[in-house]
């Protein structure tokens, strides 16, 4: 899950000769997709009941510390109940990733529940990934100009780092200005509507990626959550104009909100080395060009939860559920030897992550 900051592209440009630990020009390992494909067939089916508990877990943690943190009187106990509400909330809205991979079939029901609990409460309704993300996984994209969230944040100036976090504390405001204003707005000017749909309905970073508008029954889904999102839009802010919601209740929340955004944005950071310069890669490079941060680390199960800390290995079996990615990594990692491709995308943390692309940024390049 990416959000929606834009940066321009022109900044980045191929580097002179720098250290890396992925080569970005390389052939497909078969041996090590052959054997990630093999071990992981009895993997591949969903369970309902992890997925459903999860989210109601998550949903009422996030939704009940919120009402915690908004109610009590003392300082301390506000900010400790807004930051468990950011991580409960952070974790369902990361189901969005989940949702935009799944066969709905195999799993009734759940999209329309995650809209419910999380997706239009928290103003990022499904269809702002759904039909986005699945073109970062197109092996002819991902890393290119075509891939909607892939920016090579690695080769750009240094100050493009703290930029691309700091405006993702502004997501839940322009969520708001696009739900409230934007959604009932366009209804009445053609124009305006190609552009909200094109530019301002996708979770992407790429600036210049547009998408196509939704058919059939995709566009009828689009509709009806999009109403749902900008009715809770507008009567947030109604209530909280007309004093039935306390100018407390909906600073908290956007905090959190913001909480929740800044926190995704840095996964986003450390998600990918940002390495490639626009060429298309092999799957073997795009592997080694995302992460695995795997146990024994526990901080990524908070900030890299439903199976986002194996997200290198996600894009090798994108179709595994969240739940099976953990079991999918011992047995490959057993099976393969210590010097194989497979274990060069993992990394201990966080910190040596931002450390490594906050380095090549700096890099002179030419």
């Amino acid at each position: 899950m990416d959000t929606s900051l834009r940066l321009d592209r022109g900044s980045a440009v191929p580097a002179a000769p720098a250290p890396r630990a992925a080569p970005l020009k390389v052939a497909d390992d078969k041996a090590m997709l052959r054997a990630a494909a093999d071990l992981t067939r009895d993997l591949v089916q969903p369970r309902p009941r992890v997925y459903w508990a999860d989210l109601i877990a998550s949903a009422a943690v996030g939704y009940g510390a919120l009402a915690v943190s908004v109610s009590v009187a003392s300082a301390g106990w506000a900010i400790a109940a807004a930051v468990v509400a950011m991580l409960g909330l952070y974790r369902g809205l990361s189901f969005i990733h989940e949702v935009s991979h799944m066969k709905h079939a195999a799993l009734p029901g759940f999209r329309h529940g995650w809209n419910a609990l999380i997706g239009v409460p928290m103003l990022t309704p499904s269809f702002m990934y759904e039909g986005v993300h699945n073109l970062h996984h197109a092996k002819t994209r991902y890393g290119t100009i075509e891939d909607p969230e892939y920016l090579p944040l690695a080769l750009m100036k240094p100050w493009t780092l703290p930029v691309f976090i700091f405006i993702s504390a502004l997501a839940p405001i322009a969520l708001l200005f696009r739900f409230a204003v934007l959604s009932p707005i366009s209804l009445l000017s053609a124009r305006l509507r190609t552009a909200v749909v094109e530019r301002y309905s996708a979770l992407a970073i790429n600036p210049q990626f547009r998408r196509r508008a939704p058919e059939g029954e995709a566009r009828c889904y689009w509709d009806r959550v999009e109403t749902a999102a900008s009715l809770w839009a507008i009567a947030l802010i109604a209530m909280t104009v007309t004093g039935v919601l306390p100018l407390r209740a909906f600073l908290t929340f956007l905090g959190v909100a913001s909480g929740v955004a800044v926190v995704n944005q840095v996964r986003t950071l450390v998600a990918h080395l940002w390495e490639n310069d626009g060429e298309p890669m092999s799957v073997t490079a795009q592997y080694l060009d995302t992460v695995n941060v795997p146990p024994p680390a526990l901080l990524p199960a908070l900030w890299a939860p439903v199976g986002l800390r194996y997200h290198a290995l996600h894009h090798l079996l994108p179709g595994l559920p969240y739940h099976a990615l953990g079991e999918a990594h011992r047995r490959i990692s057993a099976v393969l030897d210590a010097q194989s491709v497979y274990h060069k995308a993992s990394y201990p943390g966080l910190p040596g992550l931002v450390a490594r692309i906050a380095r090549s940024t700096m890099v002179v390049r030419r």
